[in-house]
């Protein structure tokens, strides 16, 4: 192996070692969310799905951790989650929580979304064709994640602002 090419795989061990920490955050901020939604059934219920997905990709991380003999960090793992636990609950506060998760989650996905495409690139450029074939599949669902909060935003904004004028509230229920 040249120094490039273990250059490479360093990095992309790395990198798939940070994405399965990035994915341990987004299940520390997605959990909390669906056990408050009240109003919005259809969030909820994508939210749900998206943790199983969420898990999926946990598992394909792993497999290609294991592929290379190593494992995720422990420490990434616990520090991300913290991080995540400490937003969802910032969030649980605001008046307009469901606004502000919306928007966060749409923010997040995308982080996701680059996070896979270096991955992928990287993978691609050292011909680690089963890591790049287990990576597509979570790139394509964190893809479909955005574009369903991106298309169901305005639903969310208007149902929140519905329930803001008849509550009068910036508390109106999540």
């Amino acid at each position: 192996m040249t120094n490039i090419q273990e250059a490479l795989r360093d990095l992309f061990i790395t990198g798939t070692k940070n994405m399965h920490a990035v994915e341990k955050q987004a299940l520390s901020i997605m959990t909390p969310q669906v056990a408050r939604i009240e109003h919005y059934p259809e969030v909820a219920d994508r939210l749900r799905a998206h943790i199983e997905e969420t898990n999926d990709q946990l598992a394909r991380i792993d497999e290609v951790l294991t592929s290379f003999d190593t494992s995720a960090s422990a420490l990434k793992d616990l520090g991300l989650s913290m991080t995540g636990g400490m937003a969802a609950m910032a969030h649980s506060i605001a008046g307009d929580e469901i606004l502000k998760n919306s928007f966060a989650n749409y923010a997040f996905e995308h982080f996701e979304i680059a996070g896979y495409k270096s991955l992928l690139t990287m993978a691609e450029d050292a011909g680690f064709a089963e890591a790049t074939a287990l990576f597509n599949q979570s790139l394509q669902e964190e893809q479909a994640m955005a574009q369903w909060i991106d298309e169901s935003l305005p639903m969310v904004t208007r149902r929140y602002a519905g329930l803001y004028a008849e509550s009068g509230s910036f508390t109106a229920k999540v």
